[in-house]
């Protein structure tokens, strides 16, 4: 039997503690092998669920445990670059939570380290390895839409009442393009396989970090308008409309905190005047556990991995190019 990748995890983060150590710890092919973290308390919370885990006190220690296959860096967003090229250069696959950068000549550094070390480096960007995106990336494709013209996304949340929290601090690459907006940007470009121009962007800043962004650009076959923030009610949803059709996701980005994962497809019938929606329900699909398996077939089998270095690296282009040219709200 092929043995199962080990994963470490570098901090003991209440996203990893919630989301993506319960994710390697259930999926198939992987084990939550080590932590590290230099709290007793913080790694009881990992133990609860894994009780088998090692605990290192320090990242380094943990880089340096032969044991250990592959790491998940789920650290602040300035510390990313650093810790995922110590992560390969120590020999090990990487797996660097999103944004894995913040400037997009920073992923420079990190392919030239993926390729020199021989291993899978990827941005942990979970949604494109949910069947609701793969699917539709499908739809559009095979044409249910027609002709897509016009692509629309929101995406936001209100932290403002957390104010030590990292995405409200500029020091840690804090905002919410950063956070959030990588998700409505980036799955435009999963879905249609084409690359943001023309941009232009609004944005309303609040202790130095980004709270609200209106962006609208012009890929090459389509318009784009999206806004984000960490300031408004929690809303989100992707909207593909074509000159056949319209691909609705209501739960987009993530499902089963704010909701079932669900496609709807409104197109127009023979009958005039009247049409149909088609609804593809994904009540049980994680797509935290969905990527650590997706991860580990590309380790072990060379399979091609749905979200590449290279990817991430267009979005994070499309991104520095918002900061560049938005003025203020």
């Amino acid at each position: 039997m092929t043995q199962p990748i080990r994963w470490g995890i570098l901090g003991a983060a209440k996203f990893a503690r919630e989301h993506m150590g319960p994710a390697i710890h259930a999926a198939n092919g992987a084990e939550l092998a080590a932590l590290a973290t230099s709290s007793a308390d913080k790694a009881a919370l990992f133990q609860s669920f894994a009780p088998g885990i090692a605990v290192h006190e320090s990242y380094e220690a943990l880089l340096a445990d032969p044991l250990i296959d592959a790491v998940y860096i789920p650290l602040p967003n300035h510390l990313h670059v650093e810790w995922a090229l110590k992560a390969m250069q120590a020999g090990k696959h990487v797996l660097v939570e999103k944004p894995a950068t913040l400037r997009e000549e920073e992923f420079d550094q990190l392919i030239a380290a993926r390729d020199a070390a021989g291993v899978l480096a990827a941005e942990a960007y979970m949604i494109v390895h949910h069947p609701q995106w793969q699917r539709a990336r499908e739809l559009v494709h095979t044409g249910a839409l027609g002709q897509v013209k016009h692509v629309s996304g929101k995406f936001s949340f209100d932290n403002r009442s957390d104010v030590d929290n990292i995405r409200n601090r500029p020091e840690t690459g804090g905002g919410a393009l950063r956070d959030i907006g990588v998700y409505v940007l980036g799955s435009a470009r999963f879905v249609t396989g084409e690359e943001p121009q023309d941009i232009s962007a609004q944005i309303e800043w609040e202790n130095g970090v980004d709270v609200l962004s209106n962006v609208q650009a012009r890929f090459p076959s389509f318009l784009y308008t999206a806004y984000v923030s960490t300031r408004l009610q929690p809303f989100q949803e992707m909207v593909f409309h074509g000159d056949k059709g319209v691909l609705r996701l209501t739960a987009p980005f993530n499902p089963r905190v704010f909701g079932e994962a669900r496609l709807e497809l409104h197109q127009a019938s023979h009958a005039a005047g009247s049409g149909r929606v088609i609804e593809e329900r994904f009540p049980i699909a994680d797509h935290y556990k969905l990527q650590v398996e997706a991860f580990g077939k590309s380790v072990r089998d060379g399979a091609p991995y749905a979200c590449p270095l290279e990817f991430s690296r267009g979005t994070q282009r499309a991104l520095d190019q918002i900061f560049a040219c938005a003025t203020t709200l």
